[in-house]
């Protein structure tokens, strides 16, 4: 005797295919504790990179000038920040080349965000430690993909310096023993 068609087969065909969707939600789950910093002198700039990142679920702070950018670092701690380069009071390289060479701010992603596309002027942004670069006018699709990309690093980058951490206190309680 053989089964209707319509009876579902037993085992794992009956499971549902939603499943894998799962491992893509985990992938982003630390985008909701990141703090972008968003660092430019044009108002509209800063209007722009903010419209194109609220789907994103990360704070977002903006600073008008490199001055007010170091500021905002010290109290908000962002894990990210978009960096326009040509500002008045500080450049965007003078405040790239200031936080790599500070211990307390070297592992800030940086992403610069310039107008500028002459070779020197990325060797020079290179040379200060910036992470990556987009150009401007900013395509929305690409800014979304670095930012992420950055996040995760700053953020992968942090858990293993959190487990290097924990294994150096169980080798140090090994030693003691």
């Amino acid at each position: 005797m053989t089964q209707p068609d319509s009876a579902p087969l037993p085992g794992p065909a009956t499971q549902p295919t939603e499943a894998p969707a799962a491992p893509a939600a985990n992938a982003e789950s630390f985008l909701p504790q990141s703090t972008v910093l968003i660092v430019d002198d044009n108002p509209q700039n800063v209007e722009l990179l903010q419209a194109f990142l609220e789907s994103l679920p990360v704070k977002l702070v903006t600073a008008a000038d490199g001055v007010d950018a170091l500021r905002q670092v010290e109290q908000h701690k962002p894990d990210l920040i978009l960096l326009d380069i040509m500002m008045p009071h500080m450049s965007g390289f003078q405040v790239c080349k200031r936080l790599k060479g500070d211990p307390k701010t070297k592992d800030i992603q940086i992403l610069m965000v310039t107008a500028l596309n002459e070779l020197g002027d990325i060797e020079t942004a290179t040379e200060c430690g910036t992470d990556d670069f987009v150009s401007k006018p900013v395509n929305k699709f690409e800014l979304l993909t670095r930012v992420k990309s950055l996040l995760r690093v700053r953020h992968l980058k942090s858990e293993l310096e959190r487990a290097l951490s924990y294994l150096d206190e169980i080798e140090q309680d090994e030693e003691t023993q």
